[in-house]
């Protein structure tokens, strides 16, 4: 039986797999096998939450199978302390300390406050110029996939006809999602990004969000104070194993 923590950090972690859509999506019992063509961990991982349905060492080999048939390395993504997380050493799987973001994740959450003042934009579609700003270039077609799944607004701050800022928000089940956010070096330490963040909130109020959730990396202290400011708390974390 899982206990009340598990629970809920399941459930948030499904929520948040559901506002960043991968490309290919397989259930596999209560887990999620995803592939993105390698864009995002969250995207290219078996999210191991709930009942596989199967013994951990058959959903593992079908994780590793499922990876190979989509070309990407295979990995997992489980709660910190949580009964996977507590398994996978045993079934020769370590800590993927070579995660580009960082292996470990913290899960923040706050109520969505009032609506407030912000120089942001929302709209429906990307503006010109907001996907070279979040992927660093022309953006592939799975990187398409992955920012435009679901019910997303895509925020974005310009000077002087230049886009400066972008941040992408998805509304799930009475949460708002904050998926990517990025102010260009350039222009940082001026607020931005709390604007950005703010009309996120307007946006996803008006769509019946009550909450709100991110996900960042343990080692990102810019972020994690950029958040705490705002009023997010931590939740949870959860790790990426791959087989040793």
């Amino acid at each position: 039986m899982q206990t009340p923590w598990v629970s809920t950090a399941n459930a948030l972690e499904r929520v948040c797999a559901r506002a960043w859509p991968p490309v290919v999506a397989r259930p596999l019992g209560e887990w999620l096998l995803r592939a993105a063509d390698g864009y995002t961990g969250r995207a290219n991982s078996a999210l191991a939450v709930g009942d596989p349905g199967t013994g951990l060492a058959e959903a593992l080999a079908e994780v590793v199978a499922f990876s190979h048939e989509q070309g990407i390395p295979p990995a997992v993504q489980a709660v910190l302390g949580g009964p996977v997380d507590s398994a996978l050493p045993a079934r020769g799987w370590k800590v993927n300390l070579d995660h580009p973001k960082g292996a470990e994740v913290s899960v923040l959450t706050s109520p969505l406050p009032g609506a407030a003042d912000t120089a942001a934009e929302v709209a429906q579609t990307p503006p010109p110029g907001w996907f070279e700003l979040i992927t660093g270039g022309e953006p592939t077609p799975a990187q398409r996939a992955v920012l435009t799944g679901g019910t997303v607004g895509f925020a974005s701050i310009s000077r002087g006809g230049e886009l400066i800022g972008a941040a992408r928000g998805s509304v799930v089940d009475g949460h708002l999602h904050i998926g990517v956010l990025q102010v260009r070096a350039d222009h940082r330490g001026k607020g931005h990004a709390k604007d950005l963040l703010g009309a996120l909130d307007a946006w996803a109020a008006g769509r019946g969000a009550i909450t709100r959730v991110l996900q960042v990396a343990v080692h990102n202290a810019r972020a994690l104070a950029l958040y705490g400011s705002l009023g997010y708390t931590e939740s949870h974390r959860y790790r990426y194993w791959v087989p040793a």
